[in-house]
């Protein structure tokens, strides 16, 4: 039997952002097969796979993601934490659903799969993927880090890029041309005042502006300005679209990219539960069965330098796992 805390602390020594998840997906595959799991590698990309791990089939599918975010943080433990990067989003999940499933092989329980994919933190390409194999399952408990609550549901994603253009010129001659950026500097204290659905369950739709790119040269009068949004949605697109595109108007250019929607959850009773405003592969793994979403850690300090995962917690979710596991096959 692996400790599921030397397991997640192997796996954090291996750098696997997006994009690069080969070491950490042929590190799980050895696992695997050393135990005697059948494995099976989808390529996703060049070097990057998904893997599906079973015996039998036809039950239950634990499933995470295996890439994260940049940059790199070695693991360390330090006061009954696991720090690192990936150490709650989410190998330390990955690693407590590996122990799991093993123990229920152990115990002659074969109607579990695993499935770790690739490249969640940006479009999640592995999902899709996942999504075309032959699965068997009936229902697919997803990793994520609830803080050990079975999630209600998760809010949508949906990527947006606004754009305003306006006409170059030297900086010096300022009446010759037209700033790209000050009409998005007025435009975007508006989107606050936007209406916006909101949800009984999941609460309300919110909008972040990650990333603003815009001129060439503090001497130039800049002839461009970009900026990318992500939408956490609540519900159906539409009314957002509609908000969106009268708040742009003629200002500014919109254009709609890729979209993952917001789900509900099966949940269990005997079990603490809270909807989650992230988004995760579920939507994108329809093939795989009813979908849970349970982890330990919580979302608060994933992406963060300050990443960890509570020790305590870790071990106590893989008997959580196991339990989840046993009472579906008993459904």
């Amino acid at each position: 039997m692996s400790d599921v805390v030397s397991l997640a602390a192997e796996l954090l020594a291996i750098p696997s952002p997006t994009r690069d998840e080969g070491r950490a997906v042929e590190f799980i595959s050895r696992w695997l097969i050393a135990r005697g799991w059948n494995v099976t590698l989808q390529e996703v990309s060049a070097g990057r796979s998904n893997v599906w791990a079973s015996r039998r089939g036809g039950g239950v599918t634990l499933s995470t993601h295996l890439d994260t975010v940049p940059p790199y943080v070695p693991p360390r433990l330090d006061a009954g934490k696991l720090h690192g990067r990936g150490a709650c989003d989410a190998k330390g999940i990955a690693a407590a659903m590996l122990v799991a499933a093993d123990r229920l092989a152990d115990t002659g329980e074969e109607r579990v799969d695993l499935l770790f994919v690739v490249g969640e933190e940006r479009g999640s390409d592995g999902a899709r993927a996942a999504n075309q194999l032959e699965a068997t399952s009936r229902y697919l408990i997803n990793g994520e880090p609830t803080e050990s609550r079975l999630a209600t549901g998760c809010k949508g994603a949906w990527r947006v890029t606004a754009r305003t253009r306006g006409r170059e010129a030297h900086s010096a001659y300022p009446h010759l041309g037209a700033s790209a950026i000050l009409p998005m500097a007025e435009l975007l204290p508006s989107l606050a005042a936007l209406e916006m659905p909101v949800d009984d369950v999941l609460g309300p739709t919110t909008i972040n502006v990650g990333v603003i790119k815009g001129g060439t040269e503090a001497n130039i009068i800049p002839g461009q300005c970009e900026v990318e949004m992500l939408v956490r949605l609540v519900g159906d697109r539409e009314p957002v679209q509609t908000a969106l595109e009268r708040w742009a108007s003629d200002r500014a250019e919109l254009r709609f990219g890729s979209f993952v929607p917001a789900q509900r959850f099966l949940v269990l009773p005997g079990y603490d539960t809270a909807p989650m405003a992230y988004t995760s592969d579920i939507p994108l793994l329809p093939r795989w069965g009813t979908p849970l979403l349970f982890g330990p850690g919580s979302i608060h300090v994933a992406h963060t330098p300050d990443e960890f995962i509570d020790l305590s917690e870790l071990r106590a979710s893989v008997d959580t796992y196991e339990r989840l596991v046993r009472t579906l096959l008993a459904s």
